[in-house]
């Protein structure tokens, strides 16, 4: 019976499990959207969400707790200047998880760990259907005058 422990272990020491979510959440905080393991995605949502939510109080102290655990100093202004000001209404549940499904080596199961109201520049917006008809009928009309 596993009364009373919380946590997932991830096959890893304890030294290398907090080095694991140190990463983690730099590159979540940075990225504002990874890939992983729903384990560690699991894992690690907490572990962000403490921190996003310290980041909140935004006073020296907190900076300080805050650069603890994420090394990387632009990441942490990122941190309380950015997001701490698009959370600052929401009481919690800062991050969501997608999963993906197995991995295609080990099956192991995947997911996307992201920023709730995140800001990804890497997915382009879809045109409206009109622009896309209008352009092809202008396309037929033109290849059409040429035919006769």
């Amino acid at each position: 019976m596993r009364h009373r422990i919380a946590g997932r272990r991830l096959g890893r020491t304890s030294e290398h499990r907090l080095a694991l979510m140190r990463n983690m959440s730099t590159s979540l905080f940075d990225k504002e959207r990874i890939q992983t393991t729903l384990q560690k995605a699991k894992e690690l949502r907490s572990f962000a969400e403490k921190l996003i939510t310290l980041s909140k109080k935004e006073s020296l102290h907190a900076r300080r707790l805050v650069l603890r655990d994420v090394h990387d100093k632009a990441v942490v202004s990122k941190l309380f200047d950015t997001l701490s000001a698009r959370y600052s209404q929401r009481p919690g549940g800062y991050t969501r998880i997608i999963k993906l499904g197995p991995r295609r080596g080990d099956n192991a199961e995947m997911a996307i760990i992201e920023l709730v109201d995140a800001e990804i520049g890497g997915a382009p917006e879809p045109a409206p259907a009109k622009d896309k008809k209008a352009a092809g009928s202008k396309k037929k009309k033109a290849g059409d005058a040429g035919k006769e």
